[in-house]
This record gives C-alpha cells, sequence and structure tokens, in this order.
C-alpha cells in the first residue's frame, strides 16, 4: 500500500479510482475479522469507512491528488488485531 500512496500523483483517475476500491475491500476484510475476534465497534467502524469509500470512490480519485494522498495515509497502519485460530484439538 505505502508504493500506492507514494505514485498516487502519477496514476490516472480510473487508476486511482481503483487504488480507493482495493482500499475499501481490505476494510472490509478488517472489519470481518474484527467482528470474528470480538472487536465489535472496530468492525463497525472499519465497514462503515469501507462503505463510505466505495460509495465516494469517484469521487475520491478525480479531487486533488493531495487530498487522495491524505486519505490513502491515514490507512497504512496494521490490522491492531491480528486473526488468531480458535480451532480445537
Amino acid at each position: 500500500m505505502e508504493e500506492k500512496i507514494k505514485i498516487i500523483r502519477d496514476l490516472s483517475v480510473e487508476e486511482r479510482e481503483d487504488v480507493f476500491v482495493d482500499l475499501a475491500r481490505i476494510l472490509e476484510g478488517t472489519a470481518r475479522e474484527a467482528f470474528v475476534e470480538g472487536n465489535r465497534h472496530f468492525a463497525a467502524m472499519s465497514a462503515n469507512m469501507a462503505q463510505a469509500i466505495f460509495v465516494n470512490a469517484d469521487e475520491l480519485a478525480r479531487d486533488d491528488a493531495q487530498n487522495a494522498e491524505r486519505v490513502l495515509e491515514q490507512f497504512k497502519a496494521i490490522h491492531p488485531y491480528p486473526l488468531v485460530s480458535m480451532a480445537v484439538h
């Protein structure tokens, strides 16, 4: 993701939109993992942010590239609750 942040200014509008759609998909996955882990608040926040990005991906891609960079920089953090196997042997 970090390499995408560095080159976001050089991308076309369609490519920027694809980056935002990818980000929203990642957030949806994070929301599912957090829900499985029992962190409903984090899951709800991630799901809501993913939905907001899906809905506004075209506007985010067409707006100023600096704003697009700011949005992407906010999501550089790694998921704070890594998925742990709950398998019973």
